[in-house]
C-alpha cells in the first residue's frame, strides 16, 4: 500500500465583468457539494471576488463530492457605486435595454457542475448585465 494521499479535490473561481472589461470585485459567493446526482446540497464554504475578481479561498472537496455548485450574487454588484458609470454609459446607447427594476437581469448566478475526485476545477464566470458565460478554465 503506498503512503501517499491523493491530491485534494478543489475549486477556484474568477470573474470578469464584460461590459467594462474589468475584473468583478466584491461579488459575494457561496460553494455547495453533494454525493451523487439525487444527494442533498450542503453549504461548504463561502467568499468575495477581489481586486482580481479571483476568489482564492475555497476550501477542499470533501471525501465523495461529485457535484459543486457556486452561486454567485450579482445583483449587489451591479446596483453598487462601482458599476455605476458601466450602466449610464448603456443607458445612454439607444440600442441598449435599460437595466431591470433589480438593477441587474440576472440577480445572481448559479453553476452546478459534475467533479472527479483529485482534480482541480477553475470556473470563469464572463459577466454582463444581460448575460453570461461560464466555463472550464485551467
Amino acid at each position: 500500500m503506498s503512503s501517499e494521499t491523493a491530491a485534494p479535490t478543489s475549486v477556484s473561481t474568477h470573474i470578469l465583468d464584460t461590459s467594462v472589461g474589468r475584473p468583478a470585485e466584491g461579488v459575494a459567493l457561496t460553494l455547495a457539494v453533494r454525493s451523487g446526482g439525487a444527494g442533498a446540497w450542503t453549504a461548504h464554504g463561502a467568499g468575495k471576488t477581489d481586486a482580481d475578481g479571483r476568489c482564492k479561498d475555497l476550501p477542499a472537496l470533501p471525501e465523495g463530492t461529485t457535484h459543486v455548485r457556486i452561486e454567485f450574487q450579482t445583483e449587489a454588484y451591479f446596483v453598487s457605486n462601482q458599476h455605476s458609470d458601466s450602466n449610464q454609459q448603456a443607458e445612454e446607447q439607444q440600442d441598449a435595454p435599460a437595466l431591470r427594476d433589480s438593477g441587474a437581469f440576472f440577480p445572481e448566478v448559479a453553476i452546478t457542475f459534475a467533479v472527479k475526485p483529485g482534480e482541480h476545477y477553475h470556473v470563469p464566470l464572463l459577466l454582463n448585465p444581460f448575460g453570461y458565460s461560464v466555463y472550464r478554465g485551467s
